[in-house]
């Protein structure tokens, strides 16, 4: 779905989505504090209305998301040319990755050491919120535990059933795949793959087609969120759990405004304002959906009619960054550790502090792009390191909000390596002797 054009009269994407945003948001809080979370009509409206209506655009969206991911990453390495220039973007895009993800962290743990949120919860309050998310919280340290760790968390990563990994929603399998796929159209060079490429370039096309028509919904399902959210909590749960909150949001805004604009400036090149307002479309539907994954399409269109990027260099770098390039994730994971830590009494060394940094690095490289997507992971850090796990039921209260503002981190994070990958894939071209 192109973007309507300054004055053809039509309001943009992003603005539609700010608007259900508000809307939602200020509805939600009317329906909560005069009528109150229990009431019949509000249940009846978030249960048969509101719910459903997110979930579906959701689902809609992610039923969209393999093929799109799978043909975005074939194509982004075929069309690199060469083997030689898809190392250099791979290796730079871990690199860049690992870099801002470990500032994330470090960031993350210095203010929650500094502010210690975990030391000013009410405890009647905290033993409450216990209560209320025990079950879920439960569900999620039981599902933890089946989970593959170590060195068949790696092997992993190589699906024996590439249509199972699918099917299971196995998105670094699927990747690989994808990614040995596109090394052997690259290597491969006859009218058979030519052909074949032609056919996943069409399956692109299609996904991006597909994914513009329910890309219409957002404004909506933005509407239902942010409706659902307000009007079952209110505020209640933010003020309950403000410290906690106010740090992540603080470490979170202080790496996107901080530490991005430093390496837009001195790493590309590029003026963080003039990046900021290319990417706000992405901004907002990542900060909606609290999905990297669902927010892919956006980005993509982003990287290519905003940002002027590359094609071969943003494809491979976003499809590849849903997943692995997820700086906000790693900081709400080390925060979260840490405030639990606290509430606890859990008295960390510094070698623990250290542990954690690096558990939360490789978590945010490897936690699928969805909501809540990082409690799992959380709940495993927390074992590791003495805190009961159970304690992340003292969060699911306020996880949604702080989902939604550490998605709108990955993303454009996602958006930002893409910028710095692709400006030093051009000067390595421009420096080629082959280039010339």
């Amino acid at each position: 779905m192109s973007e309507a054009k300054a004055g053809d009269g039509k309001l943009q994407l992003h603005w539609k989505m700010l608007i259900g945003f508000i809307a939602g948001l200020g509805l939600g809080l009317v329906a909560h504090y005069v009528s109150g979370a229990d009431a019949g009509w509000v249940q009846w409206l978030t249960t048969y209305v509101t719910q459903p209506a997110g979930t579906l655009f959701l689902r809609l969206i992610f039923m969209l998301i393999i093929p799109l991911l799978f043909s975005a990453l074939i194509m982004g390495v075929a069309e690199m040319g060469d083997v030689r220039s898809l190392g250099r973007v791979g290796w730079k895009t871990l690199g860049y990755t690992v870099v801002a993800s470990g500032i994330a962290v470090v960031l993350g743990l210095v203010l929650v050491n500094w502010l210690k949120p975990g030391a000013g919860v009410d405890p009647a309050a905290a033993q409450a919120m216990l209560a209320q998310g025990a079950d879920r919280a439960q569900a999620i340290v039981s599902g933890n535990s089946g989970q593959m760790k170590g060195i068949d968390m790696l092997l992993g990563i190589v699906p024996d059933n590439v249509i199972k990994a699918a099917a299971d929603n196995t998105i670094l399998a699927v990747m690989f795949f994808s990614l040995m796929l596109g090394i052997g159209l690259v290597l491969t060079r006859s009218k058979a793959t030519e052909v074949l490429l032609l056919g996943i370039q069409g399956l692109f096309e299609v996904s991006m087609t597909l994914i513009g028509l329910v890309i219409r919904l957002a404004p909506y399902a933005v509407f239902c969120f942010m409706f659902n959210l307000a009007a079952l909590f209110g505020w209640d749960l933010l003020r309950s759990l403000g410290a906690y909150v106010g740090v992540v949001v603080l470490a979170l805004a202080i790496h996107m405004f901080v530490v991005y604009s430093l390496m837009l400036k001195f790493l590309a090149g590029w003026s963080p304002p003039k990046f900021f307002k290319g990417v706000q479309e992405a901004m907002v539907m990542a900060f909606s959906t609290a999905s990297s994954n669902a927010t892919l399409p956006v980005a993509l269109r982003v990287a290519d009619e905003k940002l002027h990027l590359p094609r071969n260099v943003s494809r491979f770098v976003l499809t590849v960054g849903a997943t692995a390039n997820q700086n906000g994730t790693a900081l709400f994971e080390g925060v979260t550790v840490l405030f639990l830590a606290q509430f606890f009494g859990v008295d960390l060394s510094l070698m623990q502090q250290v542990t954690v940094m690096f558990v939360c690095i490789l978590g945010g490289i490897g936690t699928a792009g969805v909501p809540a997507g990082s409690l799992p992971v959380v709940a495993l850090i927390c074992g590791m390191v003495g805190v009961p796990p159970e304690g992340i039921g003292l969060i699911l209260g306020v996880d949604r909000f702080l989902d939604m503002c550490r998605t709108t981190l990955n993303v454009t994070g996602d958006l930002m390596l893409a910028t710095i990958v692709s400006k030093d894939e051009v000067d390595a071209r421009s420096r080629s002797p082959i280039a010339g």
